[in-house]
């Protein structure tokens, strides 16, 4: 499989929606990839919604973008903090220059937003930040999950299956 031997980078923050953050670094660590998990703070434990830990293994500050082949970044509340932080749309505009594969489900493309990387892309996301994405320059589309080239997004978490197909495809088969 194109992803065996990936590197991907797994944004995490406190409120982060459970199942939009494990879903899809389980399944990209199934198809042999790597996943690191990078917050604030390398050995934080952040808290999902639902009371889910996750432990940071990187900071923000301490990422590499060459290093990686991709990124995911889930929903909940918490792409409202990520995208805050100055490293971390460096992180995202250096991968979408590099036509690394990204990631991002529900209320995470408010981190996209942020980075300015959204300019005549298709996407989608929870219909709540429509009007953000919109705003960003990019076309929104109602459907479950999109791919438009290396960026894709999902809507919510009965999407995951659909959006981890197409995100595993953008590796190339």
């Amino acid at each position: 499989m194109a992803i065996a031997n990936k590197k991907i980078i797994a944004l995490v923050h406190h409120d982060f929606e459970d199942l939009e953050l494990w879903y899809p670094i389980y399944r990209c660590r199934e198809a042999g990839a790597v996943v690191h998990l990078v917050g604030e703070k390398a050995g934080e434990q952040y808290i999902g919604k639902y009371g889910v830990p996750a432990v940071a293994d990187f900071a923000y500050s301490n990422i590499d973008t060459a290093d990686y082949d991709g990124i995911l970044v889930p929903g909940g509340w918490a792409p409202d903090k990520i995208r805050r932080f100055p490293d971390v749309l460096t992180m995202v505009q250096q991968l979408h220059a590099n036509k690394k594969v990204i990631g991002q489900i529900c209320h995470a493309g408010w981190v996209l937003v942020s980075a300015k990387i959204l300019k005549g892309v298709k996407v989608t996301s929870t219909p709540g930040i429509k009007d953000d994405m919109e705003n960003a320059g990019a076309i929104w589309i109602d459907e479950p999950a999109i791919a438009d080239g290396h960026i894709v997004s999902a809507q919510r978490p009965p999407d995951l299956p659909v959006y981890m197909k197409l995100y595993l495809q953008a590796f190339g088969e």
